[in-house]
Order: C-alpha cells, then sequence, then structure tokens
C-alpha cells in the first residue's frame, strides 16, 4: 500500500500556517479544525504549495513550559527548524513513511509531489490503514 493511497480516503484540505503567526493563531487553527499538526508555511521565501516546516500541540507545549503566559505570543518560525523539514511521495509505501516517522520521532508526515504539497498522513493515518489491510486479509482466509 502507498501514501497516496491514503490521501484519496482523506479531506483534501490540508491546515497550514505562515511562519509570521504566533504560537496563540497556530493553536486556535489546529483547535477550530480538530487536528493536532499545521504544515507552515513560509510566505517570504516559497510562492508556491511548499512547505518548510511542521508546527505540532507538542511545539505549544514546549512553548509555553520554555516561555510560560509569553510562549503564546512567540512565531512559529521562533519554534520550528526549517533546516530538518521531513517528508515523503505519494508512491511511498507506507513501510516507508513508517520507517521515516519512526527515525524522526514524529508523527505527521508533509507528501510532496513535485515540490508541491498534496497532503499529510499521521502515524494514525498508517496504523488504521495497516488494521484495516490485516483485517481484510482475515476476512479473505478460509475458516
Amino acid at each position: 500500500m502507498q501514501v497516496g493511497d491514503i490521501l484519496r480516503k482523506k479531506a483534501a484540505r490540508v491546515a497550514t500556517v505562515r511562519m509570521n503567526e504566533t504560537v496563540a493563531i497556530a493553536a486556535q487553527l489546529m483547535r477550530s479544525s480538530n487536528i493536532s499538526a499545521l504544515v507552515v508555511k513560509d510566505v517570504v521565501r516559497t510562492e508556491g504549495n511548499t512547505p518548510v516546516g511542521m508546527f505540532t500541540e507538542r511545539d505549544v507545549v514546549r512553548a509555553i513550559a520554555q516561555y510560560g503566559a509569553a510562549g503564546v505570543h512567540m512565531k512559529v518560525s521562533q519554534l520550528i527548524s526549517v533546516q530538518q523539514l521531513v517528508s515523503c511521495s505519494p508512491t511511498d509505501t507506507l513501510e516507508h513513511a513508517r520507517h521515516l516517522m519512526n527515525m524522526n520521532h514524529i508523527r505527521h508526515l508533509p507528501v510532496i509531489e513535485e515540490y508541491s504539497l498534496i497532503g499529510v498522513v499521521s502515524i494514525r493515518d498508517i496504523a488504521t490503514a495497516f488494521d484495516e489491510e490485516a483485517t481484510a486479509t482475515r476476512q479473505k482466509v478460509p475458516a
């Protein structure tokens, strides 16, 4: 199974935040969309649909733990590492995506095709796909 198979089952909209937004705005976006990660876009350096990082609930917690109430006024750019964006393509296998997540200790992976963001897969998406595949296989096996 490939990453693209998961994306076809998900909503097409990808939640994003600009680097110059505050932690408070990013947290509100995650809450209103009922998600735990946003793709970060750099409005200065990238004109297209190219992500530069991920901002997650963990980043919100880290900002508040380190800086107290002032953490919510920090810019998203102050809390992400632009150089370390880990991504995959829609033709990558789920095993490869899971390996990338495990090796980099992340739970969300942007999916990029031809330098454009086309979606995000989570570790939950991958686990669900593996569970569905296992259930389908068990149902095919005669008792």
